[in-house]
């Protein structure tokens, strides 16, 4: 089977490899598809060396079919349809609450272990869902990023009508909008890039550059005057973090999606005068896996046309160099599997 392997300073190699057998608890997948995320090309970029065995194979956003159980496994056979969650909480302790998904000792299957870019991936097999009947498989590996939307727009306790506004107009940002606006939000995407303003208006988003709009005047207007109900916080800007609170109404929702590796300035003065409330969320829990998968099996918004660019697994290098390349797209999705 082929596989590939981060080397480092940007280079992924393909290699023959024997397949893995699969141990007790554990499934080996024969994998189809697997989406490239902004952290693979985080580890692509050299940022994550310190954390990743180099060499690694990477990436987590993941569909296939199960190929072999190993012993104690009962609740999957060999040709069953699945997508992986890629959390390992086998570490997790009382001290963690029973929040699983981030417990203190999580390990990211694909970052802290071998991930999806291969042939053939063994993982545990409580990672596992299956895959809805008649949802293709290339479809099925967004299921990953949109769970990551479906867990924000749970965590945001948003209703129906709410005002919801989403800065940052990449693929999370764009499922965080359709998950709300499918929950019956009315939503307000804010980006400032030509090509995501006008994806995001092909899949019936409204979307609007703030450089060019009074974004916190447009929120105003459709509200009453009171301001929007929820934002979602996708950008990573520092710009957007300190503006967010202007754009919300009293006791307004902030959904912080972005990750923030350096403290940065927000107005704490709003979440007094107006009391606010900020939540953080990570990743996703099951239950947002499964709505995720049930949301593609409805057909709720067409998701597939997330998928801008498929590069077989060979070519991954190519793919990753592309990306960097900064040529116009949404998900770049890798088919593993052989010919």
């Amino acid at each position: 089977m082929k596989a590939s392997f981060y080397q480092g300073n940007r280079t992924i190699t393909v290699k023959d490899v024997e397949p893995p057998e699969p141990g007790p608890g554990e499934v080996r997948l024969r994998m189809a598809y697997c989406g490239i995320c902004g952290t693979d090309a985080h580890i692509y970029h050299g940022a994550m060396d310190k954390r990743v065995s180099i060499p690694q194979t990477i990436g987590h956003e993941a569909s296939g079919v199960v190929e072999a159980v190993g012993p104690d496994v009962t609740d999957w056979q060999p040709g069953d349809p699945v997508v992986v969650r890629p959390l390992d909480n086998r570490g997790e302790t009382a001290a963690d609450r029973g929040f699983s998904h981030v417990c203190a000792k999580l390990k990211f299957i694909g970052i802290d272990s071998p991930g999806a870019f291969q042939e053939s991936w063994v993982v545990p097999a409580f990672t596992l869902h299956k895959a809805p009947a008649g949802l293709d498989l290339k479809t099925a590996a967004l299921t990953e990023p949109l769970a990551v939307a479906c867990h924000d727009v749970r965590l945001s306790r948003l209703k129906a009508d709410e005002l919801a506004v989403v800065i940052g107009g990449g693929p999370i940002g764009i499922l965080v909008a359709l998950v709300a606006q499918a929950a019956g939000a009315r939503v307000i995407l804010s980006e400032v890039n030509a090509y995501r303003l006008s994806f995001a208006r092909d899949l019936g988003i409204e979307a609007v550059n703030p450089m060019d709009v009074d974004l916190p005047a447009l929120c105003r207007e459709r509200s009453g005057g009171s301001g929007a109900d929820v934002v979602f916080e996708v950008s990573g800007a520092k710009a957007a973090a300190l503006g967010m609170t202007d754009l919300l109404a009293i006791r307004g929702r902030i959904v912080v999606v972005a990750i923030y590796p350096q403290p940065i300035e927000i107005n704490l003065f709003h979440f007094f005068w107006k009391e606010l409330q900020m939540i953080g969320a990570r990743v996703y829990e099951p239950e947002d896996y499964e709505q995720a998968l049930a949301l593609m099996a409805q057909k709720a918004f067409p998701v597939e046309r997330m998928i801008t660019a498929v590069y077989p697994l060979d070519r991954i290098g190519d793919a990753f160099a592309a990306l960097d390349d900064g040529s116009d797209g949404m998900k770049t999705v890798i088919e593993c599997r052989g010919s």
